[in-house]
């Protein structure tokens, strides 16, 4: 018996040698595929754990490609084998599903030995994946954090509270929107909730500190978030 066709998959015999560089291969850019989800990640849950699937889930692929090659009766039976398997995680960002689904791209073409698609389509979608994360496409109007502060009601002169709250917001931010205004304390104040984009965004604690010596203001808090997370 030829220990060759051991490795015979349809598609002609797949040498150990071969065998070996494609799995290497799944390996390697399945781990570029991840390198580039890690390097582009911008939420506030990254999962460990999903990394290491992009990788394991390349290699996955590929060992079922090579196990298959064009044997129509192999695929039918490892497509009704994977379905007696009950997938119960679910992929709560659409942005992570794509990178699973590259992965296994990745996997398959290095399976079916069509090493140059692999390598060009890793890299393009490498590249793609930094473009789009780190550009402002698809983003709204960033800022940098969310202000809360309480003022009495009063007056609109210029000595007023609210007027010198606003000034400082004038000199210590590029833009300012309120989001939010509400009567608490019986009427007699009033909550403030602006989005702020600040001019030095390491200098958030300049503008609380201004703005905590305005007589009559209280309740005053920062959250500040990266300017490139969406939350």
């Amino acid at each position: 018996m030829d220990p060759l066709a051991l490795f015979d998959t349809g598609l002609g015999a797949i040498t150990p040698a071969q065998a070996a560089l494609s799995l290497m291969m799944a390996f390697v850019l399945a781990k570029g595929v991840a390198f580039a989800y890690e390097l582009t990640y911008d939420g506030l849950s990254y999962n460990r754990s999903f990394v290491q699937s992009l990788v394991l889930g390349g290699l996955v692929a590929c060992i079922l490609m090579m196990a298959i090659g064009d044997n129509l009766a192999r695929g039918l039976g490892i497509l009704g084998t994977m379905a007696l398997v009950r997938f119960r995680t679910n992929v709560r960002e659409s942005r992570d599903l794509i990178f699973m689904f590259a992965a296994l791209a990745v996997g398959v073409a290095a399976g079916v030995r069509a090493y140059a698609v692999a390598m060009a389509g890793t890299v393009a979608f490498g590249l793609a994946a930094g473009w789009v994360s780190w550009t402002p496409f698809a983003r709204r109007v960033r800022f940098d954090g969310l202000l809360r502060f309480w003022l009495p009601r009063g007056d609109e002169s210029e000595d007023a509270p609210a007027a010198r709250v606003r000034a400082v917001l004038d000199r210590h931010c590029r833009r300012f929107t309120l989001v939010a205004l509400r009567d608490v304390a019986q009427g007699e104040t009033l909550e403030y909730a602006y989005q702020v984009a600040l001019r030095h965004p390491e200098k958030g604690d300049r503008l609380v500190e201004a703005l905590g010596a305005v007589d009559g203001l209280s309740g005053l808090s920062l959250l500040l978030q990266d300017a490139h997370t969406e939350l």
